[in-house]
């Protein structure tokens, strides 16, 4: 029989021993260090002052005392050192970063997870909470394939639910990326976390659309003028608009007010205009009475006809629009007759 137990290397009390309380103190010391085992540090030499009843795991390489000990554990009980030697399967807490190892293949690893397990929750480097089931705090993510692809699947229990991605600046959202209320795909940015825009949407039947995408066709709803050499007009109904272009300051009396854009881009112009009689004449849409977008010309006729001109420019928020007459030529104003169309590009 042997002199002490298999597992933990306590110490027997044998027949007819003298001082029995001794091997039985001795036992007890063991149990005390190594049930509920915690490491308060791990070193490669004893510290200086040791804590009384405190374990520490010997590092590699230990010199002093530990010299020729690494790998156990040293326990300090009544001003002396008693060393442990851990056997596979040990578990113990790493007091240092609050964590918990098992002793496998002759080193401390943390927990690894069962093949098939689950939690309710898993914070990675944060704590995860109720609503945040897994939370992860970390300079990046991946999500790696195994095999040939990858995907990452957001589902929703109903069309009024939402499924998206939401970015935020300092936790108030900025941009949000998905089907946000029905089972259109959509990208929305606010600029306070409070107020959204939908800057683009697709339907289920992959139609589409950007809501707020600048574009307009605005015409002067006065009939038949005009006007004379030198003077603009300007606009009075917005037969068709959206993302913000809007009337500004009257050019005076009926010839209609100054057109804003609302927001700087590439745009595509355009000028139509339904003449009744003219002498040779020209009409330019202008940028704040300065710069020439667009030139529609035409020649001397007694005839009522159509002429049309397009261009590109480059435009800034603020600037405003309105149209250059040269010549002399009576114009039949209104939608679908004198108008122009911008559309940001």
């Amino acid at each position: 029989m042997s002199d002490e137990t298999l597992n933990l290397a306590l110490p027997y009390i044998l027949p007819s021993q003298a001082q029995k309380h001794v091997t039985h103190n001795e036992a007890l010391q063991r149990l005390d260090a190594t049930v509920q085992l915690v490491f308060v540090a791990q070193l490669t030499a004893p510290p200086d002052p040791a804590v009384e009843g405190a374990c520490y795991l010997i590092g590699s390489s230990a010199t002093g005392a530990w010299s020729g000990k690494s790998g156990q554990v040293a326990f300090r009980q009544d001003g002396a050192w008693l060393y442990i030697l851990p056997k596979p399967g040990w578990r113990a807490w790493f007091q240092s970063d609050s964590r918990l190892r098992v002793y496998q293949a002759g080193a401390w690893a943390e927990l690894s997870l069962p093949a098939d397990g689950a939690m309710s929750s898993l914070g990675i480097n944060t704590t995860a909470d109720h609503t945040n089931r897994l939370a992860v705090s970390a300079a990046a993510t991946l999500f790696n394939n195994v095999g040939n692809g990858h995907q990452i699947k957001v589902n929703k229990a109903s069309l009024s639910d939402t499924a998206s991605l939401l970015f935020q600046t300092n936790w108030s959202g900025r941009a949000e990326m998905g089907l946000a209320g029905n089972d259109s795909f959509s990208i929305k940015v606010s600029p306070d976390g409070g107020s959204w825009q939908t800057g683009l949407s697709v339907s289920p039947l992959g139609i589409v659309d950007m809501p707020q995408q600048p574009a307009v066709r605005a015409s002067l709803a006065i009939g038949a003028l005009t006007p004379a050499t030198g003077s603009q007009t300007g606009f009075s109904q917005l037969s068709a608009v959206r993302g913000g272009f809007a009337l500004g300051s009257s050019l005076g009396g009926s010839l209609g007010n100054r057109l804003v854009v609302p927001a700087a881009g590439l745009y595509l112009l355009s000028i139509g205009c339904s003449i009744v009689t003219s002498s040779s004449h020209s009409v330019a849409l202008m940028a704040n009475a300065i710069t020439t977008l667009v030139t529609a010309a035409s020649q001397a006729s007694s005839s009522a006809f159509r002429h049309s001109a397009i261009g590109l420019a480059s435009l800034s928020a603020g600037d405003v629009l309105t149209l250059l007459h040269t010549g002399t030529a009576q114009y039949d104003f209104g939608a679908g007759k004198t108008e122009i169309i911008a559309v940001r590009l």
